[in-house]
């Protein structure tokens, strides 16, 4: 398992998936959407689970337009789940404007930033823990990590307390 990832590390690269409006499945390098730029990187458990989905996703949805009014360029969620399942989970916030829905299908960016959660028990398999990384220029300034099932240091509201 990779150290987890902590404040003053560089994000490691990795390659993610999502779908365009356009309809177009991608492939993106988190440095090709990190680097040079302000960012809040955002991990959940899973798509559609209800943390997930009622209180984490929606936060950032609602506090986007305060965080890029504070320099953040990109907002970005990533679970390990399919870029289908991402992509039906993003159409359920239809007032979504700024946050990008990147899936981490095998869990393998995950790994690398030393995040993974081990829900095998529970039926779900190998999945993220719940975190927030506020990145500049690819150096991590802030790290929320969560322990367990909890929310009480990854929220928008974190991150804008930091900036």
């Amino acid at each position: 398992m990779a150290p987890t990832i902590a404040v003053g590390d560089t994000l490691p690269d990795g390659t993610l998936s999502y779908f365009d409006e356009n309809d177009q499945k991608l492939d993106v390098s988190i440095h090709s959407l990190a680097a040079g730029k302000k960012v809040v990187l955002f991990g959940v458990p899973g798509a559609f689970t209800p943390t997930c989905s009622m209180k984490h996703v929606p936060g950032f949805i609602e506090k986007a337009e305060e965080l890029k009014s504070k320099g953040v360029e990109e907002i970005l969620c990533i679970s390990v789940n399919d870029p289908f399942v991402m992509k039906a989970w993003a159409k359920t916030y239809p007032e979504n404007k700024h946050v990008k829905f990147l899936a981490d299908g095998s869990a393998t960016y995950t790994h690398a930033l030393g995040l993974e959660l081990d829900l095998t028990d529970k039926g779900l398999g190998v999945r993220s823990r719940r975190f927030a990384l506020l990145v500049d220029d690819l150096k991590v300034k802030v790290a929320g990590v969560e322990s367990g099932g909890e929310f009480n240091v990854s929220s928008a509201d974190d991150i804008l307390k930091a900036l």
